[in-house]
């Protein structure tokens, strides 16, 4: 019998201490000018990588869920707790920053020369994690006007070849949204229903507007426009052919049946059947989200720290940073369905026949 497995072990052996805590090798201590805040600066960055790890260790099993045929409701919330994980682990490294701002400009100068040309951008890890969530190499910002993979080794550079080519996140949400069911119930358009709904909404405020007598015509003429502007985005939003346009110039990523999906389940979030759905929209949102605002707090960092310095790789530093926190958005197209959405009380009755054909299960 083997009893292997209750064989004994220590706490530093199973996580591996010594390795761990003789990994901090610090650079001005080898040249004899020892900086003390290299330290800090080293154990943020080594923590910021076991990070990494650990989220693209959770999206791994999320994108397994999702490239089955069938994801069903209880695999939908075990990813949504997976990618909630996921967000606080984000929000750990947005307050990272905090502590590594106790480290002055002065204090950074005593050992920043001795790191040329290391720099973040060479972190394989974070490249990983955003291929994994969807970013390609055409939607990127260029860095020192190089294919951002040219940082690494070959057979590094292979793995992220091969990873663009894969499945991301972003697209297995796509895909999961294109085989809900619930569009295509007879008797129910939602498409029509809801598009209805919205204009006729749009005739009663437009009404109102023109009846207000307490309000100026200037005022008038404003809420008039915002709500005609609405609608007619709406609709256009919904038009088959313009959405197609949008899609074949690269402005967004959603199949047009993936955005209806997404729409409904938004709507309706109200209906239990579709809550873990909608969580799970919330929860690749918030996950964008999160680290849009980790590359903002990172920049400012960098603002603080150098001013307007080059980076130690060579980037522009701050205003690179910059740029890609404004450019780097992964999931614009599911922030985007706040812009189609309309009061609860104004949406289009679900009928039974569609109550009751809502199932649990997504895919064929």
């Amino acid at each position: 019998m083997n009893n292997s497995e209750y064989k004994t072990v220590s706490y530093s052996d199973y996580l591996a201490l010594d390795k761990i805590l003789d990994a901090q090798d610090l650079r001005s201590d080898e040249l004899g000018k020892h900086a003390h805040d290299e330290m800090l600066f080293i154990i943020i960055h080594q923590v910021y990588e076991l990070w990494f790890k650990q989220i693209s260790h959770e999206l791994k099993s999320v994108m397994e869920m999702l490239g089955k045929p069938v994801f069903d409701d209880k695999e939908v919330a075990v990813a949504v707790s997976r990618l909630n994980r996921i967000t606080e682990i984000q929000k750990i490294m947005i307050d990272q920053i905090r502590v590594l701002e106790t480290m002055t400009p002065l204090d950074f100068l005593d050992f920043r020369n001795y790191l040329v040309p290391a720099s973040g951008f060479q972190s394989f890890q974070f490249r990983v994690v955003e291929i994994m969530l969807g970013l390609r190499r055409e939607k990127r910002l260029t860095y020192n006007q190089s294919v951002y993979a040219s940082v690494f080794p070959e057979d590094k550079q292979q793995v992220l070849e091969t990873l663009e080519s894969q499945p991301s996140l972003y697209t297995m949400m796509a895909s999961w949204l294109e085989r809900t069911p619930f569009l295509d119930i007879p008797d129910f358009d939602f498409k029509e229903r809801y598009i209805a709904a919205a204009e006729s909404m749009t005739k009663r405020e437009l009404a109102n507007i023109a009846s207000a007598e307490d309000v100026a015509e200037t005022g008038k003429s404003m809420r008039k426009r915002m709500a005609e502007q609405g609608f007619e985005y709406i609709k256009t939003s919904l038009d088959p052919e313009k959405h197609q346009e949008q899609l074949d110039s690269g402005n967004i990523g959603l199949s047009f049946r993936a955005l209806l999906a997404a729409l409904m389940i938004n709507a309706y979030r109200d209906e239990p059947i579709l809550r873990g759905p909608f969580n799970l929209l919330q929860k690749v949102v918030d996950l964008d989200e999160l680290f849009t605002t980790w590359r903002y707090r990172h920049s400012q960092m960098v603002l603080r720290m150098l001013g307007k310095k080059m980076g130690t790789g060579g980037s522009s530093g701050h205003d690179y940073l910059t740029k890609t926190a404004e450019r780097h958005h992964i999931y614009k197209d599911f922030h985007n369905i706040s812009s189609l959405l309309i009061p609860r009380s104004e949406l289009p009755e679900l009928p039974a026949s569609v109550l009751s054909q809502l199932g649990f299960k997504y895919g064929g």
